[in-house]
């Protein structure tokens, strides 16, 4: 699958051409947007105590760092299995059990869906007559209704069944969601909420810092920050979609920035340049972490 997304986007944009922008990019801004990335890992390992002390565990700042990115790297070979080997380095360095250290990655999860959520509420608002714009250009004003009419009836009628379901498939999706909404609320009951508020926020704003970082160094695209907030969250999604983005990355952004009249080509060759230089992050790092987790946990010993 991969491999077909690599070959579809490289339609877009030669590979001769695309290793000029390659060569003619300005990597100081790419290390800047490389900068903010690892300000973001490290700020995720950081909050994970937060999640940890309550059930008396104080894990070593480098181990949960390391753990963080063997994750990462473990992600791009077995998408989600990051999750579970964060949690096993855990359980084999800091004696924290797996069951426990899975969970609070969950709820980690759960914080950082939210706030992918509020990027994308934060997008629709600050975006809102470009997007009415686009839905009216290609639809009638009153397919636009019955489409919205029709997502309010579906919402209400799918809340309904969940609500009233005892049994089956519709009991299993009502205690899915129960426990989603515990596992949220369950961050403000806990005795550092604020700071893991202040950390969850940080991590996601490095996130669209590192995209938005990047954009220069490719000369004359101009992005506007509607374009790149929705490119971030096309990119986003792509990278949860697939092994981290691979062929998919560049196509999401390009075709989110297409929507704003920015040239394929430089969308595309920026997608590269951004895919490549987190995948490289995450590749060197996550490969150091995985091999100097042995070495530094028997030098402590």
């Amino acid at each position: 699958m991969g491999g077909i997304l690599v070959w579809y986007s490289l339609s877009k944009v030669s590979p001769e051409t695309l290793v000029q922008y390659f060569k003619n990019a300005n990597y100081w801004w790419i290390s800047l947007g490389l900068f903010f990335g690892i300000l973001s890992h490290l700020s995720r390992a950081y909050r994970w105590k937060y999640l940890l002390e309550p059930m008396g565990y104080t894990p070593d700042f480098g181990n949960s760092t390391m753990a963080v990115l063997v994750a990462y790297l473990v992600n791009y070979a077995v998408p989600r299995a990051g999750e579970v080997s964060r949690a096993a380095v855990m359980a084999n360095y800091e004696d924290i059990p797996f069951e426990k250290g899975f969970g609070t990655i969950v709820a980690e999860r759960i914080a950082d869906l939210i706030m992918m959520l509020l990027i994308i509420c934060v997008t629709l608002f600050v975006q809102f007559d470009f997007i009415f714009e686009l839905l009216t250009a290609n639809f009638s004003p009153v397919k636009v209704g019955g489409i919205i009419a029709a997502v309010v009836l579906g919402f209400f009628v799918f809340s309904q069944y969940v609500k009233k379901a005892k049994t089956g498939v519709g009991l299993k999706i009502k205690s899915f969601i129960g426990g989603l909404i515990e596992g949220a609320t369950s961050i403000f009951k806990m005795k550092d909420k604020w700071s893991f508020i202040f950390h969850t926020v940080f991590i996601w704003l490095m996130y669209v810092a590192m995209f938005w970082a990047t954009i220069p160094a490719i000369d004359n695209l101009e992005v506007p920050f509607g374009a790149v907030l929705i490119g971030f969250i096309a990119g986003g999604f792509s990278i949860a979609a697939t092994n981290g983005g691979i062929g998919l990355y560049p196509v999401a952004v390009a075709g989110a920035f297409a929507l704003f009249g920015i040239a394929e080509e430089p969308a595309n060759a920026f997608g590269w340049i951004m895919w490549t230089a987190q995948t490289a992050m995450i590749i060197v790092f996550g490969g150091l972490a995985f091999a100097v987790l042995p070495v530094y946990n028997k030098a402590k010993e």
